[in-house]
């Protein structure tokens, strides 16, 4: 009671929960996000096993006799999961059959194939962070080669800044390209999904009418570009055989810069403020319409120079089809990453693995190479239900058993 005659009630301990009932430290590991990641990569590898298994021709030969001789059922099951599985690191990470130098190519292989798969991705990250659904990357990575290649073909100058011209040249096509979307979105609040998708398709048929005409065309019947001179090429990092060039380099640069951008600029804090929460940014004073533009503008030119490391350093020659399924795996490739620089990367040499490798287990070990694709769609969708992980994952499973135990031990 104070001098006054009221009563004082003291402040109230923060809540906490009885110790038995707080998670243990190895359930919170597996909590994770990482480890959701991990496990649902495991969980995609086992589940893709048993497809491996289902579409080898022996196998379905001894599953004509299982009851009568199980043993060459379950055999010939493993045979073909273990050619399948040891096939793709052979053709991913490490050929321990080749001779040499040849043995570590594989994975320079899976570098070469993230390359692109890292810019487009860390620029899809970007707007992710940013609360905008970006999905246009397949246009602007299109757009960033185009430019490039046009550059390449049109001009000569010395090996490096015939390089860096068309890398600049990507980078502010891209952007451009993206700024489109961003423009709408801040002045008409047009969606950004549904403007991104129409300007794929653009980029499609304006690189294919371009490849008509004298701007990019090779010549002969084929809607071709000439191949780059050697001047515009991306120097290779180890030389031939290996054809891992410098855009890897520049790929791990901007990923450093992606990082930089987003967790220690100011820029950066007002692009994951208007993320978080647009109103709040918008009474705090961030123009939030400006941060839509320059959001997809940072996006595509990230997009575009990954157009250009493809054009400049893996095809040679441009085509409508260049980007391949670049912009829509880079999807994935950012929310497998969680939109973070480092995770993008990871989740970029993943996909780059599957992509170096999956010829291998074609030829190799005879498995169709769809199963690759089945591997990637079976990783997102596990990656998009963490419950549905946790409920699989038998490690998460024994860390429940384990606390459990150490309850009841304590009880």
């Amino acid at each position: 009671m104070s001098s006054t005659g009221t009563v004082v009630t003291p402040p109230a301990e923060p809540s906490r929960a009885p110790e038995d009932e707080r998670p243990s430290y190895l359930q919170q590991v597996l909590d994770s996000s990482w480890m959701i990641i991990l496990s649902a990569i495991v969980i995609a590898l086992v589940a893709s096993s048993v497809l491996i298994a289902a579409a080898n021709a022996e196998v379905q030969e001894a599953a004509t006799y299982l009851f009568a001789r199980p043993g060459d059922f379950f055999g010939a099951a493993w045979d073909a999961i273990y050619s399948a599985y040891s096939a793709l690191f052979r053709g991913a990470i490490f050929d321990y059959q080749a001779d040499g130098l040849r043995r570590i190519r594989p994975i320079t292989e899976t570098m070469l194939a993230s390359t692109p798969l890292i810019l487009a991705g860390l620029g899809l990250a970007i707007g992710f962070r940013s609360g905008l659904f970006n999905i246009g990357a397949q246009g602007q990575v299109l757009m960033g080669g185009a430019a490039a290649t046009w550059i390449a073909i049109t001009f000569q100058a010395p090996v490096v800044v015939h390089v860096v011209l068309a890398c600049l040249a990507a980078v502010v096509v891209g952007g451009l390209w993206a700024g489109i979307a961003g423009f709408l979105k801040a002045r008409t609040g047009a969606n950004e999904v549904i403007v991104t998708i129409m300007l794929n398709s653009i980029a499609v048929f304006l690189v294919s009418y371009l490849l008509t005409t004298s701007v990019l065309a090779g010549g002969g019947s084929r809607p071709i570009s000439p191949p780059v001179g050697p001047n515009a090429q991306l120097p290779l990092v180890l030389g031939p055989p290996f054809r891992l060039h410098w855009g890897f380099i520049v790929a791990l640069l901007a990923a450093v810069g992606v990082w930089w951008l987003l967790e220690r600029s100011v820029l950066g804090f007002r692009f994951r403020a208007v993320g978080a929460n647009q109103e709040a940014a918008r009474t705090a004073g961030i123009r939030v319409n400006l941060m839509f533009v320059l959001v997809m503008i940072t996006a595509g030119a990230l997009a575009g120079l990954g157009g250009a490391t493809q054009i400049l350093g893996t095809d040679k020659t441009l085509q409508a089809s260049s980007a391949g399924s670049i912009g829509f795996d880079a999807i994935t490739v950012a929310l497998l990453g969680r939109s973070t620089p480092l995770g993008t990367v990871l989740a970029a040499l993943l996909f780059g693995a599957l992509r170096a490798g999956s010829p291998l287990m074609q030829t190799s070990a005879n498995t169709p190479i769809d199963i690759v694709l089945v591997i990637q769609a079976s990783i997102v969708l596990l990656i998009a239900a963490p419950p549905l992980v946790r409920s699989l994952s038998l490690v998460h499973g024994i860390a429940k058993w384990t606390g459990r135990s150490g309850k009841e031990a304590r009880a």
